[in-house]
């Protein structure tokens, strides 16, 4: 994933932010908040993950997948993006 180096502090960056709504989802049901805000943190952290995941495979695809058959040794990029994809909605 040496592609991501480019992009690494704003992708460290969203990881620490969605580290934070991990942690202020356990804070409010460990202060047994409301089902409301608990809801609304697990929303706001899936928000997140998935802005995350769109900005990954948005990369992935334009690296490895506009010009696939000059990345020799990627497999077949099309399987790789169905396999994520298939792996995102389990």
């Amino acid at each position: 994933m040496g592609h991501t180096i480019r992009d690494k502090q704003k992708l460290l960056n969203r990881v620490r932010r969605i580290r934070g709504q991990v942690d202020a989802i356990e804070r409010v049901l460990s202060e047994e908040g409301d089902c409301i805000q608990v809801l609304q943190q697990i929303t706001s952290c899936r928000g997140a993950m998935t802005g995350l995941l769109a900005v990954v495979l948005e990369d992935h695809i334009r690296t490895h997948l506009v010009d696939a058959d000059a990345h020799d040794g990627q497999g077949d990029a099309k399987e790789q993006l169905i396999d994520v994809i298939h792996s995102y909605f389990k």
